[in-house]
C-alpha cells in the first residue's frame, strides 16, 4: 500500500534542480512505492527490473539522499521517500487535471465530473443527483471508476478525482469527509444452500458454515462490524470466497460457495427474486458508514465544482434518519 501522509521531512528542489530534473523518475518512483518493489513496479510499467532499478538510483543520485531501503528481503521507504512519494502525487495529480482547466475557458458547463467510487454503491440521494445534474447540464459528462475504498482514498490524494464515494478507516488530515449514507449489513445464503428458505433460524445455526467475505472484513479494517458479528457466528475458519468487490461477493453467495454479508437494502431485489435468503441475526445488522471524500487542494472544473455543490446541498437538506438504508 502507498505510504499515508505522516510527519516528515519535506522535500525542497533547488531551482535548478527543478530545471533539470528528469520527471519521469519521479513517475517511475511512484509506482515503485505503489507496487513496493522492483520486480512488480519493473511489470506494471512494461519495463526490465535493471532499467527500473537503475532510474530509482539515479533519482536517488539526484536528490542526494536514500528514498528506499532495499534488501533481498527488505523493502522501506524512508522518511525523505515517502515527503517525495507525497510531493509527486501531488505533482501528477495536477498534471492529469490539466484538462479540468482547459474545460474552464468555456461558458457552458461542458466538462467532465470524475468521481471515484467503491462497488456497488446504491443510493437514492446520490442516484437522484446525477438525475438533477444531468437535466440541468445535458453537455456535461459524467464519468465513475469503480475499485476498492482504498483505491478510492489514493485516487483522491493524488487529484485524480473530482470526489469519492467510500469506506473509510482512517481520516487523513489532507482530504474533508461528509457522511453520505449508512448502510446495515446481513447475512445471505443463496438458492442451492441447505438452509434457503428456513424459518426459525438463530446464530448458532451459522455454526461452522463456509463462507465468502469481504478483503477488509477483517478486525483490524474498514468492515470490523462485520468481521466481529462473523467472529459470533463461529463460521468455519476456511473460507470459501474472498474479493473486494460488493458484485463478486453476492454472486459467489448466490453461486452457494457460503454465507455472506451484503448491504441489506442491496440484496432486497434478489431476496424478492429468490435469488438470496437472508440469515440471522435479523436484530441490530452492523452499520457501515458511506462518505463522500474530496480533496480541497485538487484544482476542479466547472462542472465538477457545480456536481459537488448540488450533492452537499442534497446531503444537508436530507435528515440522516432517511439515510439509513436497511434498518426496519
Amino acid at each position: 500500500m502507498p505510504p499515508q501522509p505522516t510527519e516528515h521531512p519535506e522535500i525542497n528542489l533547488p531551482e535548478q534542480l527543478v530545471w533539470n530534473l528528469d520527471w519521469n523518475l519521479l513517475r517511475t518512483f511512484m509506482v515503485i512505492v505503489q507496487e513496493q518493489g522492483i520486480t512488480a513496479a519493473a511489470r506494471r510499467l512494461g519495463l526490465k527490473q535493471p532499467t527500473v532499478s537503475n532510474a530509482l538510483k539515479r533519482l536517488e543520485g539526484t536528490l542526494g539522499c536514500e528514498l528506499v531501503e532495499r534488501g533481498p528481503r527488505t523493502f522501506e521507504v524512508t522518511s525523505q521517500g515517502r515527503a517525495l512519494y507525497k510531493q509527486s502525487a501531488g505533482i501528477f495529480g495536477s498534471v492529469s487535471r490539466l484538462a479540468a482547466a482547459l474545460e474552464e475557458a468555456s461558458d457552458e458547463i461542458t466538462g467532465t465530473v470524475q468521481l471515484s467510487m467503491a462497488s456497488h454503491v446504491q443510493c437514492p440521494l446520490l442516484d437522484e443527483s446525477l438525475e438533477i445534474f444531468h437535466r440541468a447540464h445535458p453537455d456535461a459528462c459524467i464519468q465513475i471508476d469503480i475499485s476498492s475504498s482504498k483505491e478510492v482514498i489514493q485516487s483522491m490524494l493524488e487529484k485524480k478525482a473530482s470526489a469519492g464515494i467510500c469506506l473509510v478507516r482512517d481520516r487523513i488530515p489532507e482530504l474533508d469527509y461528509t457522511l453520505l449514507y449508512t448502510e446495515h449489513f446481513g447475512f445471505f445464503c443463496g438458492p442451492r444452500h441447505p438452509l434457503f428458505g428456513k424459518q426459525g433460524l438463530s446464530l448458532e445455526d451459522l455454526r461452522r458454515e463456509r463462507s465468502v467475505s469481504f478483503h477488509t472484513d477483517q478486525l483490524n479494517d474498514v468492515l470490523q462490524p462485520i468481521a466481529i458479528l462473523r467472529a459470533q457466528a463461529n463460521f468455519d475458519e476456511k473460507i470459501a470466497g474472498v474479493s473486494s468487490n460488493l458484485e463478486e461477493v453476492r454472486r459467489m453467495v448466490i453461486a452457494g460457495l457460503g454465507v455472506g454479508a451484503l448491504p441489506i437494502h442491496v440484496a432486497e431485489r434478489d431476496v424478492r427474486e429468490g435469488q438470496l435468503f437472508r440469515l440471522p441475526p435479523y436484530v441490530d445488522p452492523p452499520a457501515i458508514d458511506i462518505w463522500m471524500v474530496l480533496n480541497p487542494a485538487a484544482s476542479l472544473n466547472q462542472a465538477e465544482r457545480e456536481f459537488i455543490r448540488l450533492l452537499g446541498r442534497r446531503i444537508d437538506q436530507t435528515p440522516i434518519t432517511k439515510r439509513r438504508y436497511g434498518y426496519a
